[in-house]
């Protein structure tokens, strides 16, 4: 198992804007409603015709009946019960991850891995040289997410740079979107908990639908040396059971009243209480992870900052792992 130091600052990571849309995800142990209770089937998310993993995939399944977590309490005070969620969006595209979609004819480039060679997944890498690099010319994680249209596979970096003809990253990880398969047990990813990126943000087509169907991404201050699958991978050297660990779910409480809140945020919020959050990389508290885009309504957006962190429940989705 590698220690990943990760990573994230408090401050507004630069991107380069996005193209095109993106899609991705991968394939976990189904989380299951307590017995008696009723979980609404609803069909996998997709972006241009690929699926973002099946629909029994634990991403996309709902988290409405899960079980609470004994630890919730000290779960959420370590990330900060009196702090605010953030949304890590907008419409400046120096607000969060960008993502493109190529056709199924893209010329793969080489990749070189310079850090985490040993847990990626071995190019070459249908990615452009004009693809878009998150926290590009400043000071960040500088991932860089590719969706393959036709054979519906993710292609995601961190730490990317263009190096010659190709790229060279930190980690880089490839995820078929209709299997859904998990990662290694102990790999990282493009992101520390293992885990895709694409598939876990806030979109604003899903958004302009009305409905989100699927966990999305936040990062927390502290995690402890242990996943949860469909996390493959911790990145701390704690033991303290009091700290959540990767792949942990966060849930809005039912009993959180929306009434005062409209629009784009009401979408998200309801999501929040049928899919939760899932813990995945070491940032700052709360920020919620999404796609830059100019039709994002930032006044909307505005209202998530009045969820306090009070709001959120953790509950189980399966055993943590310390190997």
């Amino acid at each position: 198992m590698s220690v990943r130091p990760r990573r994230r600052s408090s401050r507004l990571l630069r991107v380069l804007w996005p193209v095109c849309v993106l899609a991705a995800g991968l394939s976990l142990p189904v989380l299951s409603p307590p017995a008696g209770a009723r979980s609404r089937r609803v069909a996998a998310p997709r972006v241009h015709s690929c699926p973002l993993f099946p629909a029994s995939d634990p991403l996309n399944r709902e988290i409405t009946h899960a079980p609470v977590y004994p630890n919730s309490a000290s779960y959420i005070a370590s990330i900060g019960a009196n702090l605010d969620l953030h949304p890590d969006f907008g419409t400046n595209p120096s607000y969060g991850i960008p993502y493109l979609v190529v056709g199924p004819r893209q010329r793969k480039v080489p990749v070189r891995f310079t850090e985490y060679g040993e847990e990626s997944d071995p190019g070459p890498y249908p990615i452009p040289l004009s693809a878009p690099v998150e926290g590009a010319g400043e000071e960040g994680d500088r991932h860089v997410l590719t969706l393959q249209s036709g054979s519906c596979k993710l292609y995601e970096l961190y730490d990317a740079r263009r190096s010659a003809s190709g790229w060279e990253a930190a980690s880089g990880a490839v995820f078929n979107l209709r299997t859904g398969a998990l990662r290694h047990d102990g790999w990282t990813s493009a992101d520390a908990a293992g885990l895709p990126i694409m598939p876990l943000l806030v979109r604003y087509e899903e958004v302009r639908a009305g409905h989100i169907d699927h966990a999305l991404r936040v990062t927390v201050p502290r995690t402890q040396a242990g996943y949860i699958h469909p996390a493959t991978h911790y990145a701390s050297s704690s033991h303290d059971r009091r700290l959540p660990p990767m792949g942990l779910r966060l849930r809005l409480k039912a009993n959180f009243d929306l009434s005062g809140y409209h629009g784009q945020a009401l979408i998200i919020l309801r999501a929040l209480e049928r899919y939760g959050l899932i813990v995945a990389d070491n940032g700052s508290s709360w920020y919620l992870t999404g796609a830059p885009d100019p039709r994002w309504d930032e006044n909307d957006l505005q209202q998530l900052k009045r969820v306090p962190g009070s709001a959120f429940e953790a509950v189980r989705s399966g055993p943590i792992r310390h190997d």
